[in-house]
C-alpha cells in the first residue's frame, strides 16, 4: 500500500510522523493544516471531488484506506434507520432479503450509484416504519456493536504498532551509537591494524543488520490480527526418546508366484515389444517400464496353485461310491 499522505500538500506520514489525517462524508482524507485553510472563509469543497464539505463534519482517519472510513460511515447512518432483527421477519428468507437490501444501500451510496433513487429509498423506508425505527434506536444493534469493537481493536493495534515501531527504532539508534562508540575506542587503544578494525565491524554491523530484520519479519502483523496471538495447534507429545519416525517397508502378499522386479523387466526383455514413453511422458516422471511392471503385477496377483491331494486309503471306497451317484 502506498504511504499515507494527504493529496493537497502531499505531506506524508513518513516526512511528518505526528501527521493527523482527516475525513470527510466524501471519503477524501486531509490533513489538520489543509482542513484548516480550506474553511478560512467559512465554507469549502473537497480538492478531490469538489463535494461542498462542512468542518463539523470531518472526523480523525482510523483505517489506512480512506474509502473503509466512508462505507463505515454510510453502514453506520443507514443502521440507524435500518435496525430490524431477526426476531422482526416471520422467515429467514425475508430477513436474508433484509440484509441485502442493507448491503445494496451501502454499495450504492459508497461507490455514487443511483444516489438519488436510494435516497427516495431510505425516505419511504422511514416514514414505513417510523415507529419500529423509534422502538429499536434505544436498543444498540448487532452490527453496531460489532462495528465498534472493529474500530476500538483498530485503535488498539494501531497504538501498539506504533510503539512496536518506535521502541525498534529506539534500539537500531543504540545499537548505531554503541557501535560507533566501540569502534573508536578500538581505532584509538587497539594493537591492530585500522583496516582489520573497521572490515571486522562492517562485518559485525551486517550480522546485526540480518539478525534485526529477520526478528522484525518474524514479529511483524497484518491488520485485523492480534497481537500476540497464539496458535491453536497442540505440538505432539513425545512419549518416547530415541527416533521419531521408522520407516517400514511395504510387503505385498501376492496371494501367487511372485511378479518380476523392475531391474528384471530391464534385464530379461520384457520392453522388447513395449511403446517407448515419449519426452512429453519422461518429463512428467513416467517411464515405458512402469506400465510393464503394474501389468505383470495384476497378471500374476491372485493366480494361487494347489498340490495334488491323493486321498487316503480308508476313504478311498467313500469317494468311489459318491462319484457313481
Amino acid at each position: 500500500m502506498d504511504e499515507q499522505g494527504c493529496p493537497r500538500c502531499k505531506t506524508t506520514k513518513y516526512r511528518n510522523p505526528s501527521l493527523k489525517l482527516l475525513v470527510n462524508v466524501c471519503g477524501h482524507s486531509l490533513c489538520e493544516s489543509c482542513v484548516d485553510l480550506l474553511f478560512v472563509k467559512g465554507s469549502g469543497v473537497c480538492p478531490e471531488c469538489n463535494t461542498s464539505l462542512r468542518r463539523t463534519n470531518f472526523r480523525l482517519q482510523l483505517f489506512e484506506d480512506p474509502f473503509v472510513e466512508k462505507e463505515i460511515d454510510i453502514r453506520r447512518k443507514v443502521l440507524r434507520d435500518y435496525n430490524k432483527k431477526e426476531e422482526d421477519f416471520a422467515t429467514l428468507e425475508d430477513y436474508n432479503d433484509y440484509l441485502e437490501t442493507i448491503e445494496t444501500i451501502v454499495y450504492n451510496l459508497s461507490n455514487h450509484i443511483n444516489i438519488d433513487e436510494t435516497k427516495r429509498m431510505i425516505e419511504q423506508y422511514k416514514k414505513d416504519n417510523r415507529e419500529q425505527i423509534k422502538k429499536n434506536q434505544s436498543k444498540l444493534s448487532k452490527d453496531e456493536e460489532m462495528l465498534e469493537s472493529l474500530i476500538e481493536q483498530e485503535q488498539q493495534e494501531t497504538l501498539m504498532r506504533k510503539a512496536m515501531i518506535k521502541q525498534d527504532e529506539q534500539r537500531e539508534k543504540a545499537a548505531k551509537r554503541k557501535h560507533k562508540d566501540d569502534l573508536i575506542d578500538d581505532l584509538m587503544f587497539s594493537e591492530l591494524s585500522a583496516q582489520a578494525i573497521i572490515t571486522s565491524y562492517r562485518e559485525s554491523a551486517k550480522q546485526e543488520e540480518e539478525e534485526f530484520k529477520a526478528k522484525s519479519a518474524a514479529t511483524a502483523f497484518s491488520t485485523g490480527i492480534k497481537i500476540g496471538h497464539q496458535n491453536n495447534v497442540v505440538p505432539m507429545s513425545r512419549t518416547e526418546q530415541g527416533v521419531m519416525y521408522r520407516y517400514c517397508p511395504l510387503v505385498m502378499e501376492w496371494c501367487g508366484p511372485d511378479p518380476p522386479s523392475m531391474d528384471d523387466i530391464y534385464s530379461d526383455g520384457y520392453l522388447k515389444n513395449i511403446r517407448l514413453a515419449s519426452d512429453a511422458e519422461k518429463a512428467g516422471g513416467f517411464r515405458e517400464a512402469i506400465a510393464c511392471h503394474r501389468a505383470l503385477q495384476e497378471a500374476f496377483c491372485g493366480l494361487f496353485s494347489y498340490p495334488t491331494i491323493s486321498p487316503s486309503p480308508l476313504k478311498q471306497p467313500a469317494l468311489a461310491a459318491s462319484m457313481s451317484h
